[in-house]
Formats: structure tokens, C-alpha cells, sequence
């Protein structure tokens, strides 16, 4: 019986470019901080750096304890100070990157949609973020964070997509067998990869992203309206049985 549904933010919920996106935003992370004497490219190379060793996390430290540690690592121990300036950007200054993004009218129906129809709803984006990167990304999208059981965040998460440690996590945090489940998204790799655990998937094919193009016509997939449809069916024949 499907209980609950997982969403992906960028470019799922939230219509997005990341390599415009990305761009955008180091260049708006760089002038904020500028003052403060980070040079733009060694700035960019040791967020990499930590984002790296985020995904790599093997579930030992929270993804923000492996960002910070090897950020600081990488550009000193100042970084620890300057936190509360890292806080005051996502805050405040990350919101003008909302102009780097899209919006679709149905994410926010989709989501109370699935709400209607009695699942849980979990946002389920790669925590490489603090929680309220996320909260300010769902607020671009046009989703309400209420909406949501469970979002993802680097403050709390171990481990990072495409493991499937990273959703067998939630799963067990949230009391639910992964066959309970139904990730929604758009990254081949990184969401599909939810399907090994023996969850049920929906692959977006809008703003896809489809790095060693694999074939999809395993995975169910379409617009966010045929996600709804099936995910509609998927309840309907679990009433039936």
C-alpha cells in the first residue's frame, strides 16, 4: 500500500536550470562575502570541496559537520566565524536568486492533491543545503512548507543522493518500508536510484536530468499532471485490494 510520497525540489518542484542557477548563485555567495577577503574562485573550489565530501558522507557526521570541517580545512578556521554572515546570505541576499528559477502553477496543487488523497508528503531534496535554502526554494516554487512531514536539510541528514542510504534513512525515520514509498523527480541517477531499495518511482522529463543517458522506460515517467494520475491509481488499487 503506498503511504507517502517523496519530492525532489530542483527542478521538480521548482523548474530550474542548475548550471544557470549555480552560476548565479556563487556569483551572488561571492559578492557577499568579498569583503570579508574570500578570493571568488578559492571560495568556489572549497564549496565544491565540502559538497563532495557531503556526498561522500558515510553516515558517521551530519552533512553539515562534513561540509564545515572540510571547508575549514580548505580555507582556515576563520570560516567558523564568518558563519553568521554564511547564515545572513541564505537568509536574506539568496532569495534574489529566485529569478534564476521558474514556477509552475501545479506543484503547489500537486502537492495538496497528494495530501487529499490521504499519503504523506516529504520533501526529499539532496541535503546539501541548510534548511532554509530549502524553506526560501519552496517558497519560490510556490509550495507551502507546511505541506510537508519531513524536509531534508544538511543540519540533519547523513548521508546524500544517489545513495540509497540516504532514503533508506528517511524511511526509517519516518516508520515506512520502502515499499511504501514513491520518490518523484527528475535526475535519473540521483532519484531513480530510490527504485534499488524497492520504492516506487516517477520520473520527471521536464528540466530531466539524464547524465549517462540511461534509457527511462523502466522507470513510469511524464509531467507532473501523469505523476498525479498515476500516483491516483497507485491509491485506487490499494483501496480495491
Amino acid at each position: 500500500m503506498l503511504k507517502a510520497v517523496f519530492f525532489d525540489l530542483d527542478g521538480t518542484l521548482l523548474p530550474m536550470d542548475n548550471d544557470a542557477f549555480t552560476k548565479g548563485y556563487f556569483k551572488m555567495l561571492i559578492k557577499k562575502l568579498a569583503p570579508r577577503g574570500y578570493e571568488g574562485q578559492t571560495l568556489i573550489d572549497a564549496i565544491w570541496t565540502g559538497t563532495a565530501a557531503m556526498v561522500r558522507n558515510d553516515g558517521s557526521r551530519t552533512n553539515y559537520e562534513a561540509f564545515w570541517e572540510t571547508f575549514a580545512a580548505t580555507l582556515g578556521e576563520r570560516v567558523y566565524e564568518d558563519q553568521p554572515l554564511f547564515e545572513e546570505f541564505y537568509n536574506v541576499d539568496f532569495n534574489a536568486a529566485a529569478s534564476l528559477c521558474g514556477s509552475r502553477e501545479i506543484s503547489g496543487r500537486a502537492v495538496r492533491e497528494i495530501k487529499d488523497m490521504g499519503l504523506r508528503v516529504i520533501l526529499a531534496s539532496n541535503p546539501i543545503f541548510p534548511v532554509q535554502a530549502q524553506l526560501n526554494r519552496m517558497g519560490w516554487a510556490g509550495v507551502d512548507p507546511a505541506d510537508f512531514e519531513l524536509i531534508t536539510s544538511y543540519e540533519e541528514s547523513r548521508y546524500c543522493k544517489p545513495n540509497p542510504k540516504y532514503y533508506s534513512e528517511l524511511c526509517k525515520q519516518l516508520g515506512l518500508e520502502p515499499e511504501e514509498c514513491l520518490m518523484v523527480g527528475n535526475d535519473v541517477d540521483e532519484d531513480m536510484v530510490a527504485q534499488t531499495l524497492g520504492m516506487k518511482v516517477f520520473l520527471l522529463t521536464y528540466d530531466m536530468i539524464n547524465r549517462h543517458d540511461k534509457p527511462i522506460d523502466c522507470y513510469p515517467h511524464g509531467t507532473m499532471e501523469a505523476a498525479l494520475e498515476y500516483i491516483s491509481s497507485l491509491v485506487t488499487e490499494s483501496t480495491n485490494k
